[in-house]
């Protein structure tokens, strides 16, 4: 029987819920604010923005599962919203502080900056795709490559930083070059990066919770600095931990052949 020999009454529309697919829409328009406030050179209200992204994109999932409201639909409106709010919008921010000034010593440098900003781009496309074709199929303890959210909170928290302590991009152009580059590189890379999914929030232990409420205190002391010092130790933690991996794997094939 197709769908128009089912009666009307019979025929359940499928639907769209609001609550989860609100804070997506509200993740999109803060990283679309801040690509606006990158293009009229706000850099600090444009990293600012981008972080914003990040906590109502960490809320939209959370709450799909505590509402039990999760769809294939709101899977991927997340997943364009990523693209734009961790993908786009960073490399934009990093392109329009610092890379867009290369174009003042050669054509060529100047096309290496906004190269290094498609990189990013088109990487953090890549991620996400192959990130929605394992759902369900790989360890949800560990993400393999650094995920879209934790780069763009280095790219973001790096501009925030040196804007805070004023900064001009045009001087750090090097650095911003090979931070732009690095993250796009370690989002499809092969590192596995703890996901933290598995962290149950109902029971903690006491230890966990005096930890949690020292780094909001630290973060609110210092917001730019610490977060950006906590996403960039974090960013390098899949290259230690895969290089700590192998040395034990190979201590333990070195002990089975004797």
């Amino acid at each position: 029987m197709t769908n128009e020999e089912i009666p009307a009454e019979k025929q359940r529309p499928r639907a769209i819920y609001l609550l989860p697919n609100l804070f997506t829409t509200a993740a999109l328009f803060s990283g679309f604010y801040a690509i606006v406030a990158a293009i009229n050179n706000h850099f600090e209200a444009a990293a600012i923005a981008i972080f914003i992204s990040m906590i109502l994109d960490g809320i939209d999932g959370r709450v799909a599962r505590l509402t039990s409201t999760q769809t294939a639909f709101g899977a991927e409106y997340d997943s364009l919203s990523d693209l734009i709010c961790f993908g786009l919008a960073p490399a934009l921010l990093m392109y329009k502080w610092s890379l867009f000034s290369l174009t003042e010593y050669s054509n060529f440098l100047g096309k290496l900056g906004w190269l290094a900003a498609f990189i990013y781009t088109a990487t953090t496309a890549l991620r996400l795709a192959r990130f929605n074709t394992q759902i369900g199929t790989t360890d949800k303890a560990y993400f393999r490559g650094l995920a879209s959210p934790s780069a763009a909170a280095v790219m973001a928290g790096f501009v925030w930083l040196c804007t805070d302590y004023q900064l001009e991009g045009s001087t750090l152009v090097l650095p911003a070059w090979l931070i732009t580059v690095t993250t796009g590189l370690l989002m499809v890379s092969q590192f596995r990066y703890r996901s933290f999914k598995d962290f149950d929030l109902k029971r903690i232990p006491f230890v966990t919770a005096l930890i949690v409420v020292m780094v909001f205190v630290l973060v609110s002391i210092d917001p730019p600095q610490v977060l950006f010092l906590v996403f960039l130790v974090y960013s390098l933690s899949g290259p230690v931990l895969s290089l700590v991996h192998l040395r034990k794997r190979r201590a333990a094939r070195l002990k089975t052949d004797k």
